[in-house]
């Protein structure tokens, strides 16, 4: 009978690790802020995707080396990235950085070069650059790159814009 009773221990402890285990995985938050990236079809022509990358402040030298410390003064709290592809003409990637403040998001808005850049109705202000489309929102700061220049990237950088500004605003 002890071993029967040992036995049926065992079974009722691995059950119960097994549960907390799988409950803990299913609460699992991975830190990745994947919701205001536009899943694929949200917005026209563009495909995400399937993974997004996350770095803290004290990490964000690794994605961005040599421009790490310019976000970490205006006070970065993280970076959160994700691949596009544009009807399979162009790929962009969305950096999405959030800061501290509304005042750190603008800082770094303003320290980028104005050049041939237009300014746009988008977000609390935004930069439109040949290949290249920069806002913010409240605390974050989106940029987001596309690795050709033609035609249609600018309207197409402002319709994704536009798709992740509302995210952004929910």
């Amino acid at each position: 009978m002890t071993a029967y009773l040992a036995t049926i221990r065992r079974l009722l402890l691995t059950t119960a690790c097994v549960a907390l285990l799988g409950s803990a995985a299913c609460n699992r938050q991975t830190g990745t802020p994947a919701a205001p990236f536009p899943a694929p079809g949200e917005v026209a022509g563009w495909v995400k995707a399937v993974d997004v990358r996350t770095f803290p402040a004290a990490d964000l030298w690794n994605y961005i080396d040599g421009e790490a410390e310019r976000y970490v003064k205006a006070g970065v709290r993280s970076t959160s990235t994700a691949d596009y592809k544009f009807q399979n003409k162009f790929d962009a990637v969305v950096d999405i950085y959030t800061m501290a403040d509304t005042a750190g998001a603008r800082k770094i808005l303003e320290s980028e070069p104005a050049g041939e850049a237009k300014s746009v109705q988008l977000g609390d202000g935004a930069r439109l650059y040949a290949a290249s489309l920069i806002f913010i929102k409240g605390p974050c700061l989106v940029r987001i790159v596309a690795y050709k220049e033609s035609p249609d990237v600018q309207q197409a950088l402002m319709d994704l814009g536009r798709g992740i500004e509302g995210k952004l605003s929910k």
